[in-house]
């Protein structure tokens, strides 16, 4: 049996074994295991049912790692992903009043829209119509909506009445644990001790119970936990509502993060052909899609991949068994799930500024000398957390691309995929003017 297996996920073609096959999984466990702390945090602001989302969020990662496993045969795990659950609560639920079992339902279709667009091929050309650099951007510019809400949730940015935003008090009890938090956590980053950011979040959790700041009211978390948000999503409000910006944001952003995780582990792994391809890519595509219809079904935000997955291949992992245990790990751990109550914003407000800081790395890929490229990337980067949107962002990116290649007289006959949507962004700003 064990032979059967070992064939299947051609451990002896990769040069693997199980042993370091099941540490890799641990170590990409642990490297993003925060997720089942902050996620339903984030979420819970928006109204979803902190339990629920706990128990949605385990559920649909280790659904979505142990398919991966299994289908794609790749050690790339999955998980409700960052900057996606931000726009889901801050932007969709909070900012346009948008009820979040309705957003679940805009999840989910842009789910079935992925996996539709998957079989027909389309998605792929979608990865081929958008330059490297804009979507490299869209990376930096979700770092910098994720990093700008963790310095909110700290206290450390607040409100002003003359300049938007200002300092906070440094003083205050929640700041100033949230800045230790940062500095716990940049430090073991630093040391490269693995779950780094989960244990700042358990330390300063801790700290926050032991000096009163904190009040732990019980909440019961496993499976019967999601009957509060297992098939609760509004498809039809989704649909009634008109919110095809944010299933297009919701696709748009979860193809890309997709395609910059795929990229990132595959070539750390050694995992790409000769040719410059990736071997059983519609099968990983597949994967991820079926993760988010899976995880709206459950009860939270899109699921995609997970960047952190490069350090279980850092420690060895070349197959599908990293990712499986990964994904039973994640089943594992809705067992402890019952002591998100315990977790303070102080806690969970600088594993977003850190997260939010590693995702700027992607910025290197864009060629700043070149105003063709530097300027659409620029508008990216900086209008996602400017505006509070990533649509924005997005939207304007795309649309300066297009419009400075069309002046300088570039404008090529294969871009015309990357005209069409800078078309529908247009209308989309010149229809609603705002937002």
């Amino acid at each position: 049996m064990l032979k059967r297996l070992e064939d299947f996920f051609e451990f002896s073609h990769l040069g693997t074994n199980w042993r370091t096959e099941i540490l890799a999984g641990v170590t990409t466990f642990l490297t993003m295991a925060y997720i089942v702390l902050v996620n339903p945090a984030i979420l819970g602001q928006a109204g979803v049912p902190v339990p629920a989302a706990t128990a949605a969020t385990c559920l649909s990662a280790a659904f979505a790692s142990i398919l991966m496993g299994i289908v794609a045969r790749y050690p790339i795990a999955l998980a409700p992903g960052m900057g996606l659950n931000a726009y889901f609560t801050y932007t969709v639920c909070i900012k346009m009043h948008i009820p979040w079992q309705t957003a679940l339902g805009a999840v989910f279709i842009s789910g079935i829209l992925f996996l539709l667009l998957t079989a027909g091929g389309i998605r792929q050309m979608v990865l081929r119509a958008i330059p490297h650099q804009l979507y490299a951007a869209v990376a930096g510019g979700i770092g910098l909506f994720i990093a700008f809400i963790g310095f909110q949730n700290a206290g450390l940015v607040i409100r002003d009445p003359n300049t938007l935003v200002t300092l906070g008090d440094v003083r205050n009890p929640t700041t100033a644990l949230a800045l230790l938090g940062l500095v716990i956590m940049v430090t073991l980053e630093i040391r490269k001790v693995k779950g780094s950011i989960l244990i700042g979040i358990l330390s300063i959790t801790g700290l926050a119970w032991a000096l009163g700041l904190d009040h732990w009211h019980h909440s019961s978390v496993g499976l019967h936990a999601l009957a509060a948000t297992a098939f609760k999503l509004d498809i039809r409000g989704a649909l009634n509502k008109g919110l095809l910006e944010i299933i297009f944001v919701f696709f748009f952003v979860d193809l890309f993060d997709n395609l910059g995780t795929l990229m990132a582990v595959a070539k750390r792994a050694g995992l790409i052909a000769a040719d410059h391809n990736i071997p059983r890519l519609n099968r990983i595509l597949f994967a991820d899609a079926t993760a988010t219809v899976f995880g709206s079904l459950t009860g939270t935000s899109t699921v995609t991949s997970y960047i952190e997955s490069t350090a279980g291949v850092e420690a060895g992992g070349r197959s599908g068994v990293t990712a499986i245990v990964t994904g039973l790990l994640f089943l594992a751990a809705m067992g402890a799930a019952p002591f998100i109550g315990m977790v303070p914003e102080a806690a969970t407000a600088p594993a977003l500024i850190l997260v939010g800081s590693l995702m700027l790395a992607s910025i290197t890929e864009i060629h700043w000398n070149d105003p063709l490229v530097a300027v659409p990337a620029f508008l990216t980067l900086v209008l996602i957390p400017f505006t509070y949107s990533i649509a924005n962002g997005l939207g304007f990116g795309i649309i300066a691309w297009a419009a400075l290649h069309l002046a300088a007289g570039k404008l090529r006959r294969q871009d015309w995929l990357l005209y069409i949507l800078a078309v529908l962004f247009l209308a989309r700003f010149l229809y609603l003017g705002a937002g």
